[in-house]
């Protein structure tokens, strides 16, 4: 799909529209559709069964398991109590429970909790209550525990997030400060929106709504972050933009140890690489580098600090990051969990890849990692919005 570049983006259109005038009109839709949406390729779907997880290549001594199956487009995840794990949805627009009722380790129920929302992708546990994202608000399902059986009803928390659907589905998650932190995406594939600071940023406020304040800005889409469980600092993904190229930029993997600081879009991708529309305007040396550069358009999302002690001790506080895949790469690159371990200063000593199979050798494709949560147990819990399932990765030599 890369071809040819016949023009960029939103950009591009601008100047097709000034050229051609209203009878082009259907075709500049067209057009906007295939070069700046993130509309997925035609892939395999098969049942997420053994026969496929038996591709699945791990480190010696991991397995994978089946957790939960059949959980249409399940997306971010996250527990309750009493072994009850909540997952969000995107085009789905569901709230599942997924109930292991005899500890086993796999869910005996799926529960829909809410249904008809809109993109409610990100989903965070506090207090007993359940936050749930859509596109321009947050949703607050109050003892959730107790009610989630029973199509709860939910209160709005009173800040308002903007509407742009592009890039608007929302990753949620608590902070070691008890804030609420959200993601604002780029509502593009690269542009300035100077007239919202909101847009390409990571925000948080109190768990009631209040305070709501921008903690980091020049993200194009973050989709996952966690806080280092020494430090307390926050360590995020980021998808970087398209139509560069198959190599170009990287995806990211960033650290913002305190508020304020600027990561570089759309003026600089991947630390060094200007941006071909905005990358004259500011140098990269302005903005926070990355921590660790990632694949050319692997798209990390969910993310997770290893805290347990069943993994052998080199995976100890290091990050977990699910890579969804890319969509328009010539050759499909991603689809699989990947990991980066840190030293003592919480930088990064070396990115691999911990669990693929999920892309075949003839670039088929039959699942999405999407988000990654530990068990209880020391296990990953990794969600798959394509696969429609919950697995889990656990250690066993």
């Amino acid at each position: 799909m890369q071809g040819t570049k016949l023009f960029s983006g939103e950009k591009g259109l601008r100047f097709l529209y000034r050229s051609s005038g209203l009878m082009m009109a259907p075709l500049l839709i067209l057009l906007f559709t295939f070069s700046t949406c993130r509309v997925n390729p035609p892939m395999n779907k098969p049942a997420a069964g053994p026969e496929k997880l038996s591709l699945i290549k791990l480190p010696p001594g991991f397995k994978i398991d089946l957790y939960a199956s059949d959980v249409k487009n399940v997306r971010a995840i996250t527990w309750g109590a009493d072994n009850v794990l909540f997952g969000g949805s995107r085009s789905e627009g569901k709230v599942y429970a997924m109930v292991d009722k005899n500890g086993d380790k796999k869910a005996d129920e799926i529960v829909t909790v809410a249904e008809d929302l809109h993109m409610p992708t990100g989903i965070a546990y506090k207090d007993g209550n359940l936050y749930v994202s859509e596109v321009s608000r947050v949703l607050v399902f109050k003892n959730i525990d107790k009610n989630f059986r029973n199509k709860p009803s939910f209160e709005v928390l009173p800040y308002t997030f903007p509407e742009e659907e592009h890039h608007g589905w929302k990753y949620l998650k608590f902070g070691p400060d008890g804030k609420l932190y959200v993601p604002v995406g780029a509502p593009c594939n690269i542009c300035k929106r100077d007239d919202d600071p909101r847009f390409a940023s990571i925000m948080r406020m109190n768990p009631d709504g209040s305070a709501a304040e921008i903690f980091a800005s020049g993200i194009r889409n973050s989709v996952g972050f966690d806080w280092h469980p020494v430090s307390k600092t926050l360590y995020f993904t980021e998808n970087g933009r398209d139509w560069m190229g198959d190599d170009i930029p990287p995806c990211e993997l960033n650290h913002a140890p305190e508020k304020g600081m600027h990561f570089g879009f759309p003026y600089c991708h991947g630390g060094t690489l200007p941006d071909t529309e905005y990358g004259k305007e500011k140098p990269c040396s302005d903005f926070a580098p990355p921590l660790q550069n990632l694949g050319p358009h692997v798209a990390p999302l969910g993310m997770t600090f290893y805290t347990g002690t069943a993994f052998p001790e080199e995976y100890r506080n290091g990050i977990f990051m699910a890579e969804h895949g890319s969509w328009n790469r010539t050759k499909p690159l991603g689809y699989r969990v990947s990991f980066v371990a840190l030293d003592e200063n919480g930088k990064s000593k070396g990115y691999t890849i911990f669990a693929e199979g999920w892309l075949e050798d003839d670039g088929s494709r039959w699942g999405r990692p999407v988000d990654i949560l530990m068990h209880p147990d020391g296990s990953l819990l990794v969600s798959d919005d394509f696969g429609d399932a919950v697995y889990r990765i656990y250690y066993q030599p």
